[in-house]
């Protein structure tokens, strides 16, 4: 397990995992959802997630780069923790006002370690990181709070991007089995 909060794993799943039939940004359908919103909305929940992805952040880190919608409370949770600049990215353009993809300081040149919530296939994160350095930022991690990629295979590895997760499906999965057992 890559947390050091022992009962993290028990404690999002039991707050997060819903059941009945889901379809994902992907297209896939699942019988099962992780609602990711659910430790997003609960402070102290947050802030146990906040401290695992700090923990995983690059040294070389200049930016976190949280993903509208999920990855903006951890990115601002995370800034807030440890002191570093956070930009919110749009899933596009803003179409008015100052007509940008990210909110926050300049990435230009910068180092940006993306911030998701929960990762199946990597799309958001994909398009997210083209778009990035498309606008000359450095982005070549993202930290998630959950993984559901299969396992040992890294949906990002054609762009290059190493996935950094707290938990994966499988401890998920494991603490589920140790609750119900």
């Amino acid at each position: 397990m890559t947390t050091t909060d022992p009962d993290l794993a028990a404690d999002i799943d039991a707050t997060c995992r819903l059941s009945g039939e889901f379809t994902l940004r992907s297209g896939q359908v699942s019988n099962e959802y992780f609602d990711k919103y659910l430790f997003e909305a609960d402070p102290l929940l947050l802030a146990r997630v906040a401290r695992e992805m700090a923990q995983l952040l690059p040294a070389d880190t200049e930016l976190l780069g949280g993903l509208e919608m999920g990855g903006i409370p951890i990115a601002t949770a995370i800034s807030q923790l440890i002191g570093m600049p956070a930009l919110f990215v749009r899933k596009a353009v803003k179409e008015y006002g100052t007509c940008k993809l990210a909110e926050g300081p300049s990435y230009d040149g910068k180092r940006v370690t993306l911030i998701e919530d929960v990762i199946t296939t990597g799309g958001a994160v994909r398009d997210a990181t083209n778009a990035l350095r498309a606008g000359g930022a450095v982005v070549e991690t993202v930290v998630c709070a959950i993984d559901r990629s299969p396992e040992g295979s890294n949906p990002l590895a054609d762009l290059g991007l190493e996935i950094r997760a707290v938990l994966t499906k499988a401890e998920l999965d494991a603490a589920r089995a140790a609750a119900t057992a």
